[in-house]
């Protein structure tokens, strides 16, 4: 068996005997299973954060796309939710400092108040978060500290303002990742991130039961998003031994990772709370 080298991490190919499983079609039609329900959704602008943000609209959830570059709003995301019938809008809020998120709330309540007369809301999924690829030996303080800003601290502060503002029963949907399970090389100060948001989950799953709202956290593997453009979407050797790594042997795509989001979200999640669910397609098994 041979191995490949790529992106500084090692991918061992298997064989998965004759024939390959396809991917069903991406989800196009409506639901209105969260009719009624206000999503806030972080990091909407792109990638997994902005599917999620069209698939719960689609669903019938009034959506907070939530932004963090003031000059890149999430007009693409916008764009889809409304061209599919849903109804959402653009809220500008870098969760890497807390007084930003107290300003994001703020302009949050005002728009709901404005929309809905209240300033509660029933769906959090803290998706924002970034990314560095380096060695531990290699990882320097500020760009350590930069990852816990925005991945855990960002995550607890966003979560713990949104809580007065929850409707009992509500969601809190984390994105955390699968290398909390196998190492790929390059990503120990993110995956830490990761890990801690995972014990965060179980935390918030025991302190909100008792108001019936559930926290599960999502890890997804290797998706095909924008960010990852270049060593995967355009490295057809990537996506080969990614697929050969999988058991259901082809790349994440973000509407995968939507649509177990989708799940958690409706009344389907009711009784799943304080989960790790991985969506890798079953990555290094």
């Amino acid at each position: 068996m041979q191995s490949f080298d790529f992106n500084g991490g090692l991918i061992v190919p298997r064989s998965r005997g004759v024939g390959r499983w396809r991917a069903p079609e991406p989800f196009e039609g409506t639901m209105t299973n969260l009719a009624g329900k206000i999503a806030v959704v972080t990091g909407a602008s792109r990638g997994i954060g902005q599917a999620i943000a069209i698939r719960l609209a689609k669903d019938g959830a009034l959506v907070a796309a939530v932004y963090a570059n003031p000059a890149r709003p999430p007009n693409t995301t916008l764009d889809a939710i409304t061209s599919a019938g849903g109804q959402g809008f653009a809220l500008q809020g870098d969760i890497g400092q807390v007084q930003t998120i107290d300003d994001m709330y703020q302009r949050l309540d005002e728009e709901l108040l404005t929309r809905t007369g209240a300033t509660g809301f029933d769906i959090l999924v803290n998706n924002a978060g970034i990314n560095a690829n380096a060695a531990v030996a290699d990882t320097d303080e500020a760009t350590f500290d930069r990852l816990f800003a925005v991945n855990t601290k960002g995550t607890f502060f966003v979560t713990q303002k949104a809580i007065p503002r929850l409707r009992d029963g509500g969601r809190i949907i984390n994105l955390t990742t699968a290398m909390t399970r196998f190492v790929f090389p390059g990503y120990a100060a993110y995956s830490a991130t990761k890990g801690a948001v995972q014990v965060l989950t179980h935390f918030l799953a025991a302190e909100l039961g008792a108001r019936g709202i559930t926290v599960n956290d999502i890890a997804p593997g290797a998706i095909d998003t924008d960010i990852n453009a270049g060593w995967l979407r355009d490295n057809p050797i990537a996506q080969e031994q990614l697929s050969q790594s999988a058991a259901l042997g082809r790349v994440g795509q973000v509407e995968d990772v939507a649509g177990v989001a989708a799940m958690l979200a409706s009344d389907d999640g009711r009784w799943i709370t304080g989960q790790h669910i991985e969506a890798s397609g079953g990555a290094r098994l």
